[in-house]
């Protein structure tokens, strides 16, 4: 199972000091936060992609093949890659790019992401979000697994004879998860190619989670990929922690409640009781991550997020050596003792290339 963080890029002020980060600020933060995630034994830092204030990760491929170049074993991804509104051959293009610098080390996660009113800005209608999501991906798919594509659509001009490059490394493209809190499209189109599906896992409850995966594990097997047991499933989540949990409350409820996407709403005692926020010790992070298990299934990837609504760098890092000194490790053990044998463990482009040359093998002996 992988462990790792995610960021979603928010310049937002620390309530506690009034101090606002620079943008320059904000994303020299998020690269020593990556690479702390990789001293302390993590295994994914995921960024989102966002084109409006107050965040600042526009560009995922620039900041990932920065960190690329200052990490060995840390697996590079997005949080969200806009497919409704970025062209599917630059996506193809630029992470097949990034997967070569990075020596295979990258997947990415499909979204529509939250703003609206990005549609407009890159000449798209809101209105088109799923119709948009669907036909992208299925060029993308496409670009990446046949050399020469002969394409024509709805939202795009029309491709003839176009080969995107580079190719993807080793002729094997990057893994994508497709990301969703609330859409059960997004989950079919997961399940339909055999990717992963990741549920967001913040904002609701735990028995909206388990709908979603619940579907998409139905619909994978459906489309014949295995036992709903096998598909690839991933979770996000935020925590906050400090040895006594006491502390962990009272140091995080400012920031909660000026947070932009909590503040002003539910209470922090509300809002950790319906969703899967964690403020507290780390046994009780350990304790609440383990029961995600109970409402899903056995899944292969959990992201924190740690770095929102204004927290300083140095609380943040703080949180990091927790999470990989005293949480991962235990998450890690029992995880791993409790999934069976048939589950499989979470894609690398080692285990995707190991793959395809065995179904290659396996061809060649048939004929």
């Amino acid at each position: 199972m992988q462990f790792g963080i995610f960021t979603v890029g928010d310049v937002t002020v620390d309530p506690t000091t009034g101090r606002l980060p620079s943008e320059r600020d904000r994303i020299k933060a998020m690269t020593t936060i990556a690479l702390k995630a990789e001293e302390v034994g993590l295994d994914v830092f995921a960024t989102g992609e966002h084109h409006n204030p107050p965040f600042v990760p526009s560009s995922p491929t620039t900041m990932l093949g920065w960190i690329a170049a200052r990490t060995e074993r840390l697996l590079l991804s997005t949080s969200t890659t806009l497919i409704t509104t970025n062209d599917p051959v630059k996506i193809a293009e630029d992470y097949a790019m990034l997967q070569h610098l990075a020596d295979g080390r990258v997947d990415l996660m499909m979204g529509r992401g939250n703003t609206g009113p990005v549609y407009p800005w890159f000449g798209q209608d809101i209105r088109n979000g799923i119709p948009l999501a669907i036909e992208n991906y299925d060029l993308l798919h496409r670009l990446w697994r046949e050399d020469v594509v002969d394409w024509k659509g709805k939202f795009r001009t029309p491709l003839q004879s176009f080969t995107s490059t580079p190719r993807p490394l080793d002729g094997v493209p990057p893994f994508v998860w497709h990301g969703s809190i609330r859409s059960p499209e997004i989950a079919e189109q997961a399940a339909y190619y055999g990717d992963g599906f990741f549920a967001n896992h913040i904002f609701w409850p735990r028995e909206h989670t388990q709908r979603m995966v619940g579907l998409y594990r139905q619909r994978w097997a459906h489309y014949g990929h295995g036992t709903p047991e096998q598909a690839i499933v991933g979770l996000g989540g935020q925590v906050f922690m400090r040895r006594n949990s006491q502390d962990a409350v009272r140091e995080f409820r400012p920031y909660f409640d000026n947070a932009p996407v909590y503040g002003h709403g539910p209470s922090l005692e509300e809002f950790t009781r319906e969703t899967p926020l964690t403020v507290g010790s780390p046994q009780q992070v350990i304790d609440r991550t383990l029961g995600f298990r109970d409402y899903v299934g056995d899944y292969q990837r959990q992201l924190f997020l740690l770095d929102h609504a204004g927290l300083p760098l140095k609380t943040v890092l703080e949180q990091l050596d927790l999470l990989g000194e005293e949480v991962v490790p235990v998450l890690r053990k029992e995880f791993d003792s409790m999934r069976p044998a048939h589950v499989p463990e979470a894609p690398t482009h080692a285990s995707l290339l190991a793959a395809r040359d065995a179904a290659t093998t396996m061809e060649e002996e048939k004929r």
